[in-house]
């Protein structure tokens, strides 16, 4: 009996050994499995670092984008890889024009956006025609373009970068959030600028709240708008609420009911944002979208307040590179001549 117990003794000892060297190793595994972990996920982080900008180059302003193309490599140090979107017939230009500039340091891609993709969910406005261009809805399909970024930055081309795009890319996105934008009322110092050329900052200054089915999304008239000409969009969001079949539901419902139009809000691509989005955006810092300085040719911004912003944009029908516009020396800074001398300044009547 007693040899028995000493047996029984002598095969606890050693099953307690081999659970403690099964253990041991296990740990010591774990553990260098972290540590391999840890210097292979160097590599998605360095990866990570190149910054996405999507901006589109439309024939008839192709000046502008490679301008905001300048300011923007100008003034950071990050990696930036351009994705510079255009149709068929200005693929070649495009190319030309940064190949045989001073950008032809720029990282890029050139994209092609196929206008078929907005066949039938575009309502014929002659208001404002410039603005139904297909250019000015790339931004509804930013995951058909751009597939291997989480995280993208969208600009319209009438802008100029003065701070450092990473600020911009540094946004911090809530969690569930597809994009961030810029509040039209989050900036006081623009507030004399809203009351000098009438702008509208609520949602009634875009849908018809007249039609039932702007009625029924129960939005108050008077919600602050967003002004999406700069965006920071996290695209796996994007595509898991499938933000391009939302929008272009309300682009085909337009088409049908007439919900907005250019002679609102003169926000053709703006209006099914607004319903998308509402409620359900982050906000961008509001020095990273001065907005309206093409709104009206004799309303200014003070010159402190200018060199305070990071980023410039001329929304509306002034454009720096015509005339009449405000602010235009402070676009023209960046401009880049066009090689096939195409592409002309004009600040004379």
């Amino acid at each position: 009996m007693a040899l028995l117990r000493k047996i029984n003794q002598v095969l606890l000892f050693l099953l307690i050994v081999t659970l403690c060297v099964i253990l041991y190793k296990k740990i010591h595994k774990g553990t260098a499995s972290k540590n391999d972990a840890d210097d292979e996920s160097e590599t998605p982080e360095e990866l990570e670092e190149e910054i996405p900008v999507v901006i589109c180059a439309a024939a008839g302003r192709m000046g502008a984008t490679m301008a905001a193309i300048n300011s923007i490599y100008s003034n950071t140090d990050a990696n930036i890889l351009f994705y510079v979107v255009g149709l068929r017939n200005t693929l070649t230009r495009i190319r030309k024009w940064i190949e045989h500039s001073k950008l032809r340091e720029i990282n890029f891609k050139i994209v092609e956006f196929n206008p078929m993709v907005l066949k039938g969910k575009i309502r014929p406005d002659s208001s404002r025609p410039e603005l139904l261009q297909p250019l000015n809805f790339v931004r509804f399909y930013l995951p058909l373009l751009i597939h291997q970024h989480e995280k993208v930055i969208y600009l319209d081309d009438d802008v100029i970068v003065q701070g450092d795009i990473q600020e911009l890319y540094d946004t911090t996105l809530a969690l569930g959030h597809a994009a961030a934008f810029s509040d039209d009322c989050d900036l006081p110092s623009a507030q004399d600028i809203n009351r000098l050329v009438g702008l509208q900052n609520t949602y009634m200054g875009y849908l018809d709240y007249r039609k039932k089915a702007i009625k029924d999304l129960g939005i108050s008239p008077s919600t602050c708008s967003f002004n999406p000409g700069v965006i920071v969009a996290n695209m796996t969001e994007w595509k898991h609420q499938r933000i391009t079949k939302q929008l272009e539901k309300w682009m085909q419902k337009n088409v049908e009911e007439n919900l907005y139009s250019s002679s609102l809000g003169g926000g053709v691509a703006t209006s099914p944002m607004l319903i998308v989005f509402h409620g359900k955006y982050s906000t961008i810092n509001p020095l990273w979208h001065i907005r309206h300085l093409g709104w009206n040719p004799d309303a200014r911004y003070s010159e402190h307040f200018l060199q305070e912003a990071k980023l410039l944009h001329w929304n509306g029908r002034h454009k720096p590179w015509d005339f009449p516009s405000v602010h235009n020396d402070l676009w023209e800074s960046w401009f880049v001549p066009d090689p096939a001398g195409i592409f002309k300044l004009n600040h004379h009547s």
